[in-house]
């Protein structure tokens, strides 16, 4: 078993609030973790329709099963229940009585900001981080090998490859999601716009664009859009402010979380296949953002990821935004570091002046390098930054 780096945060938490919540795409190990960091609590899962039906027609009665506490697995699904366990940790007063998971961030989040404010200690699981299966032994050898294979738990502790099991994910949970949350009359619709993101992963996001070559409204994309975000498939990564007397862009920029899967959605099979895709500079900065983020939800804390792009073409890849210190990232597949990938970096430098914090270069070589005021950081070791 993997160890996962969230386990201590979670114990952590469960010391200053009656509720953890554990929130993030299916298949992540939301409930694998949460039973291995709480092994004395009662686990049920409101997916299973006799449970959920119990918690529905019987709050009171259904709580009162578990009076110490127990791990309520999909608890969007009864938003009614919400209000009854604010009543029940206000009167019992013990810290991490109930652990709660979820998959869908607008439903969970929904139920918490209503009943639960202030009583719930939140972290957002992705699925393994190049950091945990490194540590496990489990890490791929190369990075096309990692990048192809994704890092969704299913395909490390199970006989599965990523073009059998990828498949089933998609139409079994994300598809179904989709049909939880909002009224999808064409599928095949919605899985051209799956692909067709997949394809922009590392862009601008232009809705306009998206929606013209899906044959779909304006309207329809932002919705689908929602719909990812929710159910952390994809990222929006936001430009940041600071414009150093320069116009910026202030359109996010499109990214999945997991590689895998965009590159099953990209038709993309093998290592030899993504070493010469088109993509593979858009799907290689995919996975060190993805990386990055992970880092930082491990340890219990939001995104602090912004990209920095002016009107006259000056651009970050990555700004790792730490208050008054921004430190910026630059994000090169290739396995060899030249003069000019470092160019970027040093403009951000000069403009950021005081402002700057230590420059980063993350690059598809395996060696760690120092070229005087920029780190160059090999693919295995991103989740160092």
């Amino acid at each position: 078993m993997v160890e996962r780096q969230a386990h201590s945060i979670l114990l952590e938490l469960a010391q200053g609030f009656p509720f953890v919540a554990i929130t993030g795409p299916r298949q992540s190990g939301k409930t694998t973790l949460a039973r291995s960091v709480f092994p004395s609590k009662p686990y049920i899962s409101l997916e299973d329709p006799d449970a959920r039906e119990f918690a529905d027609s019987d709050p009171r009665g259904f709580l009162n099963r578990y009076p110490d506490g127990a791990i309520l697995d999909e608890a969007q699904r009864c938003p009614l229940l919400f209000s009854y366990l604010q009543t029940r940790s206000d009167l019992d007063g013990r810290q991490g009585l109930y652990i709660l998971t979820g998959s869908q961030q607008f439903g969970l989040l929904s139920g918490i900001t209503q009943s639960l404010a202030g009583r719930v200690g939140m972290i957002q699981l992705l699925p393994f981080s190049s950091g945990e299966l490194k540590t496990a032994d489990m890490l791929e050898q190369s990075i096309d090998g990692a990048m192809v294979r994704g890092m969704y738990p299913p395909l490390y502790d199970r006989s599965l490859t990523t073009d059998k099991w990828i498949p089933g994910y998609v139409a079994t949970y994300l598809e179904r999601d989709v049909r939880q949350m909002v009224n999808v009359h064409d599928l095949s619709s919605f899985q051209r716009f799956l692909r067709m993101c997949a394809g922009r992963t590392g862009q601008l996001l232009n809705l306009s664009s998206l929606a013209n070559d899906c044959g779909i409204t304006h309207n329809t994309a932002k919705s689908w859009i929602s719909i990812l975000e929710a159910s952390y498939i994809v990222h929006l990564l936001q430009p940041h402010h600071r414009n150093f007397n320069k116009r910026l862009v202030k359109t996010p920029k499109l990214y999945f979380y997991d590689t895998g899967l965009v590159a099953w959605l990209l038709g993309i099979q093998n290592e030899s296949q993504l070493m010469l895709h088109p993509q593979r500079g858009a799907i290689f900065e995919t996975w060190v953002v993805s990386e990055l983020i992970k880092t930082r939800f491990n340890a219990g804390l939001p995104s602090n990821l912004y990209f920095w792009r002016d009107n006259t073409g000056n651009e970050i890849d990555i700004i790792i935004d730490k208050g008054l210190m921004l430190e910026p990232v630059e994000i090169k597949s290739g396995q060899t570091v030249t003069a000019d990938s470092f160019a970027g970096l040093r403009k951000f430098l000069s403009l950021a002046g005081e402002n700057a914090g230590r420059a980063r270069l993350v690059y598809g070589g395996n060696d760690r390098q120092e070229r005087l005021d920029v780190d160059v950081i090999p693919w295995t070791e991103t989740a160092s930054i």
